[in-house]
C-alpha cells in the first residue's frame, strides 16, 4: 500500500500532457496531496501548493510521486538529485514510469540506507493466464480513444462517479499508473507480457453476478503504431458491452508522432467496434467524450452538437459538461 499524503513531483516538465499523472491525482484525490515540487526552470502546475521537497517533508508528506511521464518511461537525469533528496528526508518514492526505481544505484542505495519504500506501480508481479474470450456475467464499459492522453481515465472516473451518485453499483477498474494511484489497485496493462494482456483484464474485471458495473480505463489507441497492441489486448479482455470514444479536439498529430494525423472518428468507431465484437457481438458505442481543452466554451458546445448529429450519440466534455447524458444513454 502506498502511504499518503503525497508530494507530487513534476520535475522540469513543460508539456501539460506530460504531467497527467500528477494532475489526475490532484483532481481525483486532492485530500491526499500536500503540494507539488517543480524545477525552477518550469512553470508547470497542477494546482497544488508549490513547495520544496524539504517543505513537503515538514508538512507531513509520506510519499514522493513521480508525477510526470515521458516517451520511454525513464527517470530523467536532472531529477535524480531531487529523488535521492526525498529519500534522505525519509519519504517513500512511487513511480509509474517503465524503468524501475531500483534500477538506479543511487536511488536504491538511498532507499536502503533510510529504510524507505520504492513503489513501481507499472510493474506487475501477478501471474496471469491467457485470455479466453468466454462470456462472463456483468456489465462492462470501456473507454477507447483516437489517440493517447485524450481523457480515457478522466472519462472513466467521471462515469463511475455519476453512476454511483445514481445508486448504481459501479467500480472503476484502473489499467494505467495514474488510475492505480487513484484507485489504490489495478493492473498496469502496458507492463504485462503481450500474450497475457487480455487475460490480465479478464482478471481485473471478473464475472460478477450482482448486476453491477465495471468501468474499465482504456489505454492508447488502435491507431497508434506504438501502443495499438496494448489497446487491442485490453479491448478483448474487457469484453465491453458499452464503448465510449474519447477524442481531443484540434490535436495536431498523434502523440509523440509529428506528421502522423489523428484518425477520423468514424474510422476509430468502426475499428474498435469490429475488434470488440470478436469477444462480444453485442458491443456498441454509447457516447463520445470530447476533450475540448483547446476550444472556448462556445466552440466546444458547437462541436459536441455537431458530433451528436453526425453519430447519433450523446457527446459531452466530461470536465466542462459532466457525463450525465452519456450515462443516461448507457443505462437505457
Amino acid at each position: 500500500m502506498i502511504e499518503t499524503p503525497y508530494l507530487l513531483y513534476l520535475g522540469s516538465s513543460r508539456d501539460p500532457l506530460a504531467v497527467k499523472t500528477a494532475r489526475g491525482i490532484m483532481i481525483w484525490r486532492p485530500d491526499s496531496v500536500v503540494g507539488e515540487v517543480v524545477s525552477a526552470e518550469s512553470e508547470m502546475t497542477v494546482g497544488a501548493d508549490r513547495m520544496t521537497i524539504e517543505e513537503g517533508a515538514k508538512r507531513g508528506a509520506k510519499t514522493l510521486i513521480i508525477g510526470y511521464a515521458n516517451s520511454g518511461g525513464y527517470i530523467e537525469e536532472s531529477n535524480l538529485e531531487d529523488i535521492v533528496k526525498a529519500l534522505e528526508l525519509g519519504l517513500n518514492v512511487a513511480s509509474g514510469l517503465h524503468h524501475d526505481l531500483q534500477e538506479n544505484a543511487l536511488i536504491k542505495e538511498a532507499a536502503e540506507r533510510q529504510n524507505c519504500k520504492l513503489h513501481n506501480v507499472r510493474r506487475s508481479d501477478k501471474a496471469f493466464k491467457v485470455g479466453t474470450g468466454t462470456k462472463r456475467p456483468g456489465n462492462r464499459l470501456l473507454t477507447v480513444g483516437t489517440d493517447c492522453s485524450v481523457g480515457k481515465m478522466f472519462t472513466s472516473l467521471a462515469i463511475q462517479k455519476e453512476m454511483e451518485a445514481r445508486g448504481e453499483n459501479a467500480d472503476f477498474r484502473a489499467t494505467g499508473q495514474t488510475g492505480i494511484f487513484i484507485a489504490g489497485e489495478g493492473v498496469p496493462v502496458d507492463a504485462v507480457i503481450s500474450d497475457f494482456i487480455s487475460g490480465s483484464v479478464e482478471s481485473l474485471s471478473p464475472a460478477r453476478e450482482d448486476g453491477g458495473w465495471d468501468i474499465i480505463e482504456g489505454q492508447g489507441s488502435l491507431f497508434h503504431p506504438a501502443y495499438a497492441g496494448v489497446s487491442l489486448g485490453l479491448l478483448h479482455g474487457a469484453q465491453p458491452d458499452h464503448l465510449i470514444l474519447c477524442h481531443e479536439a484540434n490535436r495536431a498529430h498523434m502523440r509523440h508522432l509529428p506528421g502522423r494525423s489523428v484518425p477520423e472518428l468514424e474510422d476509430c468507431i468502426k475499428a474498435n467496434l469490429w475488434a470488440a465484437k470478436v469477444v462480444n457481438p453485442e458491443a456498441h458505442f454509447s457516447g463520445i467524450a470530447l476533450n475540448s481543452r483547446n476550444l472556448d466554451k462556445a466552440e466546444a458546445d458547437r462541436l459536441c452538437a455537431q458530433l451528436e448529429r453526425e453519430f447519433k450519440l450523446p457527446c459531452q466534455d466530461p470536465m466542462r459538461h459532466g457525463v450525465e447524458r452519456i450515462v443516461d444513454h448507457v443505462l437505457i
